[in-house]
C-alpha cells in the first residue's frame, strides 16, 4: 500500500546517522513506512536493524538526520515526545512484563498512568485486547506460569491497550522456541489484515513474504536494498543480499 498524493508517510526518516562512541551504526538511512503498511528490516547481527528501530521512538538518540512521525518532527527537541511515543506500540524480544503483577494488572496500570483512564474502561480495553491475542482465559495468571508464546502474546496485547497508530516489533520471535513462534506471527498477522501500520525487525523470512509490503535488507549501517518482499527474497540484485538469503532461506 502506498502513500496517496498528499499524504504524509507515518515514518518518514531522513539522512540518519547514530554513533555509538567513534562506531558509525547507522550511515545516512532514507527510509519510510507509509499508513497501513507492513515494513519488515532484515539483515545480519549488527548490521543497525534494532538501532534504527529504537532511534524512531527516541529509545535511541539519532546523532543527526530527521525522523518524522506523522509529520511530526521528533527530533526536534520541542517537540512532545511522549505525546508522540503515545501513538507508538513497541514490541521488544524479551517481554518485560512486571512479574508481581497478573496479567490483566500488566495491561491495566500503563493505561491508568498514562492515558488516564478509570479502572472500569481500563480493565475493559485490557480484555478486549487479551481476547484478540487468544489469552482471555489467562488474565489471572503471572508471567512465570506463562510460556513465552503467551507472554509474547501479552506484551502486544499490552502494547495495544494504548490504542497506538502504529507498532514496532524488534524481533518478537527470536527468543521463543521454534514452535512457539507461530502463534506470535498469527497475532501480527491479523493486526496486519486490520490495517495497523507496522515496523518488523525480524527474521521471519516466511512471515515477510506472507505479510510485508515492503522488505528492506540492511547491512553495515545501510539500506542495502529494498523492495517487494517476494521479489527481493526470489531474486536479490545486491550481491550481499544474495550472500545472506542464501544463508537463511
Amino acid at each position: 500500500m502506498s502513500t496517496a498524493a498528499g499524504q504524509v508517510p507515518a515514518i518518514d526518516i531522513k539522512d540518519l546517522h547514530k554513533y555509538f562512541g567513534d562506531n558509525e551504526v547507522l550511515k545516512g538511512i532514507d527510509f519510510h513506512v507509509d499508513d497501513s503498511q507492513v515494513v519488515c528490516v532484515i539483515g545480519p547481527s549488527g548490521s543497525g536493524k534494532s538501532t534504527l528501530l529504537r532511534c524512531v521512538n527516541r529509545l535511541e538518540e539519532p546523532t543527526s538526520g530527521q525522523i518524522m512521525v506523522e509529520g511530526i518532527d521528533i527530533t526536534d527537541p520541542e517537540t512532545d515526545l511522549d505525546q508522540v511515543r503515545s501513538r507508538i506500540g513497541m514490541v521488544f524480544q524479551q517481554f518485560n512484563l512486571f512479574p508481581h503483577m497478573s496479567v490483566l494488572q500488566n495491561l491495566v496500570i500503563a493505561q491508568r498512568h498514562v492515558k488516564r483512564r478509570g479502572k472500569d474502561e481500563a480493565v475493559q480495553v485490557a480484555r478486549r485486547n487479551l481476547e484478540k491475542v487468544g489469552l482471555a482465559d489467562r488474565e489471572g495468571a503471572y508471567p512465570a506460569h506463562l510460556s513465552g508464546g503467551q507472554q509474547q502474546r501479552v506484551a502486544i496485547a499490552r502494547a495495544l491497550s494504548m490504542d497506538p497508530d502504529m507498532m514496532l516489533f524488534d524481533e518478537p520471535t527470536s527468543a521463543l522456541d521454534p514452535e512457539l513462534v507461530g502463534d506470535v506471527l498469527e497475532v501480527m498477522k491479523d493486526l496486519a489484515s486490520e490495517g495497523m501500520t507496522m515496523m518488523v525487525v525480524t527474521h521471519e523470512m516466511g512471515f515477510a513474504r506472507e505479510v510485508g509490503d515492503k522488505l528492506v535488507f540492511m547491512d553495515g549501517g545501510v539500506i542495502v536494498e529494498e523492495g517487494d518482499p517476494a521479489e527481493v527474497l526470489a531474486n536479490p540484485q545486491h550481491r550481499r543480499t544474495q550472500s545472506f538469503l542464501s544463508k537463511v532461506l
